[in-house]
């Protein structure tokens, strides 16, 4: 089969009911020739089915092996006492059971696979349908349990690309052993729409079937870093500790135009924010894929965001999954068209690559990892990759600001026209001013500041000083204001000296050709302390 059709060095095992006694035994002599496991209410121990009680089965059963029932006191071939070379190999697991199943009760079968799969620290998924007995056997969508198998290919993993650093252990430890979790993800609009951040909290279930999650989602779309950085405080960690984070921000700092300096201060705002306000915080940095990575990539050149990020992650030993290069290796390899992957947004076959190189990840690092290990805090690095990241970025509350000329607080703010808006930033809050001259003063204390604000289709030129210095100009109309409210944080100093500080803010008499106004619009001041 192997060499006239192709086919697979390694085999992925299904088991049904006692299938799952053939599958594990099978597996258990040959685990080298076995790519994963499917098992549906699988028989793990004969002495649960057929059991002593079911005299003919029992009867067949001494047959087959060849045994007396006497004998079967010193049985050695049931699969659950003989896990350990299937745990070594690190063959991948997905059970699907019913809770309620009287045939091959899953409390005596799978359930003590699983506790002692994960002692054994390998990898094992199971999905409980509550209230279903031995039958209907697999699922009414068997999406989870094709994308298991299709990711645990020997072909599907030569295309992966993720970098192990440091320990995800405490994570695990958190959401086995104490059965709670919160798992936040903050990003842009590919972190925010419904994709690979719900299939990866899908299979967080899966592979947690007991732990209560909480998940904070906290991606805004056309974000990255720099407001990352500002609001994580505020969007994240005030939801309580968090025990896994995933970052992304690569497309958002690179098509905002971000340079070098804003994209290492950014993303160490992120993480170090996250690691001094828990210590024990498991992170994970991804690097998605757009248009313009996919021609770097072809030239096997590695884009500058995505080196700028990964200095961050390598000075804080946190893990990264590279997403640019799979997917641009995928697509030159023809497995699919980026038609086909769905885009810089991509369809849900695009995402379901996305959850499966992060899922190889969480698999390799939790290799080993045991329920009874300890939480370890993670070491943070004395000093910053650069002093002036934004790891104490903050809000500054609008009312702090007095406004002595034509700035209006608007307590609940929506634009009158049908411009697009993001969440967050509609029906909050805002400074709103619309006239040249309008003025603004800010008093505040810390190293950086600027403005969280939406330049829509009327974004005007600001002009701006700080502590007595010349005005300087902000144009704040984007390349997307035209028809969006696109939240956007424009930094007005960056090094400034630690201490007390005046902002004078004014709307500008000059207007950029292309818009419709002299508007400006702020839904918070940002303030690095």
């Amino acid at each position: 089969m192997r060499d006239y059709y192709g086919l697979s060095p390694e085999v992925t095992l299904e088991g049904f009911s006692r299938g799952g006694l053939y599958a594990l035994n099978w597996a258990i002599k040959n685990p080298d020739k076995v790519a994963c496991i499917y098992l549906d209410a699988p028989v793990c121990d004969v002495f649960s089915w057929p059991g002593r009680k079911n005299a003919q089965l029992w009867s067949d059963l001494l047959k087959e092996w060849n045994l007396t029932d006497g004998a079967m006191d010193a049985f050695a071939g049931n699969p659950v006492d003989n896990l350990a070379p299937l745990a070594e190999a690190g063959i991948p697991v997905l059970a699907v059971c019913g809770d309620a199943d009287k045939v091959v009760p899953f409390r005596k079968n799978m359930d003590v696979v699983r506790s002692r799969y994960l002692a054994l620290g390998a990898p094992v998924d199971v999905i409980i349908k509550p209230g279903v007995d031995h039958h209907p056997h697999s699922l009414e969508n068997p999406e989870s349990v094709v994308d298991f198998i299709l990711r645990n290919q020997p072909a599907y993993r030569k295309h992966l690309h993720y970098t192990v650093r440091g320990s995800l252990q405490n994570s695990f430890v958190r959401f086995e052993k104490e059965r709670k979790g919160r798992v936040a993800f903050l990003g842009g609009s590919i972190t925010e729409m419904n994709g690979w951040k719900n299939l990866i909290e899908k299979q967080l279930r899966q592979r947690f079937p007991y732990t209560e999650f909480e998940f904070v989602e906290a991606g805004i779309g056309s974000t990255g870093t720099t407001p990352g950085a500002f609001r994580i405080r505020h969007d994240v960690l005030s939801k309580g500790k968090i025990d896994l984070l995933f970052v992304e921000a690569a497309v958002n700092d690179h098509t905002n135009g971000f340079g070098p300096k804003e994209q290492v201060r950014g993303m160490e705002g992120e993480v170090r924010r996250a690691l001094l306000d828990n210590p024990e915080t498991d992170i994970v940095m991804l690097h998605f894929i757009y248009d313009p990575f996919i021609r770097m990539a072809a030239k096997r050149q590695q884009p500058d965001v995505v080196l700028n990020h990964e200095r961050v992650a390598n000075h804080y030993l946190i893990p990264s999954v590279d997403l640019v290069r799979e997917i641009s290796e995928r697509m030159l390899d023809g497995e699919f068209t980026w038609e086909q992957f769905g885009g810089t947004h991509p369809l849900p076959f695009g995402h379901a690559f996305y959850a499966a190189a992060i899922r190889h990840l969480l698999d390799s690092m939790w290799r080993g990892v045991t329920p009874d290990m300890p939480v370890v805090a993670h070491e943070i690095p004395e000093q910053p990759l650069d002093e002036y990241s934004y790891y104490k970025g903050d809000f500054i509350d609008l009312k702090e600001a007095r406004l002595d000329k034509g700035w209006k607080y608007v307590a609940s703010w929506r634009p009158d026209n049908g411009y697009e808006t993001r969440k967050g930033f509609v029906d909050v809050p805002m400074l709103e001013a619309t006239r040249p001259g309008d003025k603004l003063t800010l008093r505040f204390e810390g190293k950086a500041v600027g403005i969280f604000c939406t330049p829509g289709p009327a974004a005007g030129i600001l002009e701006y000083s700080i502590d007595g210095a010349p005005f300087e100009k902000l144009d704040t109309f984007t390349e997307w204001s035209r028809s969006l409210y696109i939240p956007w944080v424009y930094m007005l100093a960056t090094e400034l000296q630690e201490g007390s500080h005046k902002l004078v803010l004014r709307v500008s008499k000059e207007k950029n050709p292309a818009s419709l106004g002299t508007e400006c619009q702020i839904r918070r001041f940002v303030v690095n302390r």
